[in-house]
């Protein structure tokens, strides 16, 4: 990513940003198991992301945002040329997406489901942006406990870093294990 151009925070629209929020949401997942843990976390990874499940999870979104119209947040770079607005309106380089206050119940607290930024925009201060829109929504949201929580790879040293940054400290641990009998 050109680090000139500043990307526009922004609530994400179905009608223009799907396909590309699609593609971010399926980097986000291939990266949950890229490098930590073992070659079958990553292969379950990529296996569910099916054109089944790229419909739901984006039919899960629609919900979410119904009920929330700020539950996903966008990153967006305009295009320069006339002819790049042309073909499209933007590209999406990082989404954030905090589930509405209906969901708080979950761990009694406001819930960072995904923070994803493309990697050549990692370390230009997107992600801090869409952390400080996370916060704002959480903030607007009537809460059991006055929190925004996530689920975080304990061995993912650099989402740690990022996350102890910006205020985040463990807060217990989840754990969990396979459905099958």
């Amino acid at each position: 990513m050109d680090t000139t151009v500043e990307p526009t925070i922004r609530p994400y629209s179905p009608t223009t940003d799907a396909d590309d929020l699609w593609a971010l949401k399926q980097a986000f997942e291939l990266g949950l198991g890229e490098g930590t843990g073992d070659d079958g976390k990553s292969e379950r990874y990529e296996s569910k992301l099916t054109d089944a499940y790229r419909e739901g999870y984006l039919e899960w979104v629609e919900r979410c945002r119904d009920e929330e119209p700020e539950a996903v947040t966008v990153a967006a770079v305009e295009p320069e040329s006339v002819e790049e607005r042309n073909e499209r309106k933007s590209t999406l380089v990082g989404y954030v997406f905090v589930l509405p206050e209906s969901l708080a119940y979950i761990w009694d607290a406001a819930i960072l489901n995904e923070i994803y930024v493309t990697p050549d925009a990692r370390g230009t201060g997107v992600a801090d942006a869409l952390m400080e829109r996370a916060l704002a929504v959480a903030r607007a949201q009537d809460l059991p406990l006055e929190r925004l929580v996530l689920d975080v790879d304990r061995e993912n040293d650099r989402a740690q870093a990022f996350y102890e940054r910006h205020g985040f400290a463990h807060w217990g641990e989840m754990v969990a294990r396979e459905l099958g009998e």
